[in-house]
């Protein structure tokens, strides 16, 4: 989200999903969409059944990849590389749209000095990915009618995800594949209402709607609607909370329905940070790895038990309703009513429309959504008035940033934040599988997934596995500078050598023991898609 708002105006898709079978060059992009984001994947198989080409840029074979007129099978953590050599091919070729630049940009000569120093050799040799492949991509993006990039977490979850995200919207940008149907930037968010969170506030530098707690003329509005006054100051991420509370310089932690000591990284720091917290609370709708370490435990309310809505990755806020009322007797919304209202700020609504009533008189990109609008079909944001459509394509006319012009970015690969070496030769990338869903406290409890798949797998590739003595279905030893699992491995050809795979999936094998400690400087999300390993058998 910090990419694209510094390069565009805004952190969302630019586009829609429905626009999808119409594009006719695809840019996959760290993302695996037929097991992660199958709903997504739907749409860009029409457009592959349409005759649209298709760009894979990912470490591992995946589906698409196999499918793909190009793969770049590029090595962890080298997409800054792999995108400045494409865009310093299609300037040196003038495939770029030079139009487009001069008339709704900014910085194109810095850029163009910089990717300069990605010759095709030097890219080739930092990310793998031969020159031929690197040339055919520039090739067939620049040259479509209606380009679409889609990118997962195998862009963000880096320690330089920030700027991997500006690198993608350089390479839109060049092409002028922005702001009209079917072309665009579609990141696809990890969970299905990661936009919603995101457009609500709970980043630490941001009120609602991303407007600036330290600006004095928004949080007066603020202030006025909720009677009380707002600190200018700047609070903690996610992240920075758990080294303080390892520190003991944190007193309190209330976590909702995530398992932070399952999913986050450096578990072994995670939970020796749950343990110093003076009191931690717990809302969660299963016991989880998180509910261990609890003082107190709230029960949560299921998608099905919830009235509200949903924000998804193409910026639509959607209608939720409760098909039976909450088990536990309240939803988590009067749950935070209930505590406020008894630590001493009154908080009080009748219906979660009400909630939506008071996001519209504060957040203008919601302005103009209320229940009654979106009762039978969700609106996608921006939507200022109450007369307004949506918004299906951004960009149109004007980017979101002062003056209306879009940035470009110069951009230099600085490579994961730790290094493979003699003693951890693998690099271990993190992600998820079709079967499972996020930290797996729900998908393991059904019977039917587990017996398809119900144990952590390490993918690995034919060639090391041979070299190793490994077969698929022996048990490994994965190791890293912070700590070990024991797994058993799967050889398959969709590792390539010198890369491993895991998912986060169980908890009798917890993944993020073994991911690091380094973060994006900017956003400090974690650099799960990469960390040296050794295996072992």
């Amino acid at each position: 989200m910090a990419g694209l708002a510094t390069s565009l105006g805004a952190g969302a898709a630019t586009n829609s999903l429905a626009q999808m079978p119409d594009i006719d060059t695809l840019f996959l992009f760290g993302s695996n969409p037929t097991e992660a984001h199958p709903i997504v994947s739907l749409y860009l198989k029409k457009a592959l059944r349409n005759g649209a080409k298709l760009i894979v840029g990912d470490p591992r074979k995946i589906w698409m990849a196999k499918r793909a007129d190009v793969w770049l099978n590029l090595q962890p953590g080298t997409n800054i590389a792999l995108l400045n050599g494409i865009v310093n091919v299609i300037l040196q070729n003038g495939w770029e749209n030079k139009e487009f630049i001069a008339s709704r940009t900014e910085g194109i000569e810095e850029v163009r000095e910089k990717v300069a120093e990605y010759d095709l050799d030097r890219v080739e040799k930092i990310t793998g990915v031969s020159k031929e492949k690197i040339v055919e991509a520039a090739r067939l993006y620049s040259h479509a009618e209606k380009a679409m990039i889609v990118y997962g977490l195998g862009v963000v979850e880096h320690s330089t995800g920030t700027e991997n995200a500006m690198a993608v919207a350089n390479l839109a940008l060049v092409c002028g594949h922005i702001g009209r149907p079917s072309t665009g930037i579609m990141a696809l968010r990890g969970q299905n209402n990661v936009q919603g969170a995101s457009d609500l506030g709970p980043m630490p530098h941001v009120l609602p709607g991303y407007q600036s707690i330290t600006n004095p003329e928004l949080r007066e509005k603020f202030e006025k609607s909720w009677g009380v006054s707002l600190s200018p100051k700047v609070g903690y991420k996610s992240l920075e909370m758990l080294d303080r509370c390892k520190d003991k310089k944190f007193k309190g932690l209330f976590i909702m329905g995530q398992d932070t000591a399952q999913t986050d990284p450096d578990l072994n720091h995670v939970h020796s940070a749950l343990e110093n917290v003076e009191f931690l609370v717990a809302l969660d709708i299963f016991h989880t790895e998180t509910t261990r370490f609890a003082d107190v435990i709230l029960p949560g309310a299921s998608f099905a038990e919830k009235d509200g809505t949903f924000t998804n990755g193409e910026r639509r806020v959607q209608r939720i309703r409760k098909a039976i009322d909450p088990l536990a007797g309240m939803a988590e919304w009067q749950v935070i009513c209930k505590m406020s209202t008894l630590m001493g700020y009154p908080m009080n609504y009748n219906h979660p429309s009400e909630i939506m009533d008071e996001i519209a008189s504060l957040v203008p990109n919601y302005g103009g959504i209320s229940y009654e609008r979106i009762e039978k079909q969700g609106i996608q944001w921006p939507c200022p008035t109450k007369d307004h459509p949506g918004t299906t394509t951004l960009y149109t006319d004007l980017f979101a940033r002062p003056g209306g012009l879009a940035k470009f970015m110069a951009l230099d690969h600085t490579g994961p934040a730790e290094k493979t070496d003699e003693k951890y030769p693998f690099a271990l990338t993190t992600g998820r599988i079709r079967e499972h869903y996020n930290n797996g406290s729900q998908s393991r409890r059904s019977p039917g997934i587990m017996e398809l798949i119900n144990e952590e797998l390490i993918e690995i590739s034919p060639e090391d596995a041979n070299r190793l003595g490994i077969d698929s279905g022996d048990w490994v030893k994965v190791s890293s500078r912070r700590g070990k699992i024991k797994v058993r491995a799967k050889v398959t050809e969709r590792s390539q050598k010198g890369i491993v795979f895991l998912t986060f999936h169980y908890d009798k094998a917890l993944t993020n023991i073994l991911t690091s400690e380094h973060r994006d400087p900017i956003t400090g999300t974690p650099e799960y898609k990469f960390c040296a390993v050794k295996i072992e058998k």
